[in-house]
């Protein structure tokens, strides 16, 4: 009996499987913290909830923390390496 998996599909499983957890993250970051998503039948008898600092955690989370402080550069070294006119 032969191999079923062939190595050469090992980078789509891997390129599938990282699509898929990303995914699989968004929709439990949602279903966890987003302030519009109501699961208890209580929070959905609210007409209009007035949660602002709660939708404000949500929007200002650790990753757009981290980025507001760099600079829009997808490889900075690589651009100041080329930009540098003091030479």
């Amino acid at each position: 009996m032969g191999r079923w998996i062939k190595p050469e599909v090992y980078p789509l499983f891997a390129a599938t499987g990282v699509a898929v957890s990303m995914c699989v993250f968004q929709l439990v970051r949602n279903l966890i913290t987003n302030p519009d998503v109501k699961i208890s039948k209580e929070n959905r008898r609210v007409d209009v909830p007035e949660n602002w600092e709660e939708g404000k955690r949500y929007a200002e989370h650790g990753v757009r923390k981290y980025v507001r402080e760099r600079a829009p550069e997808i490889m900075p070294t690589i651009n100041s390496f080329f930009n540098n006119t003091s030479k």
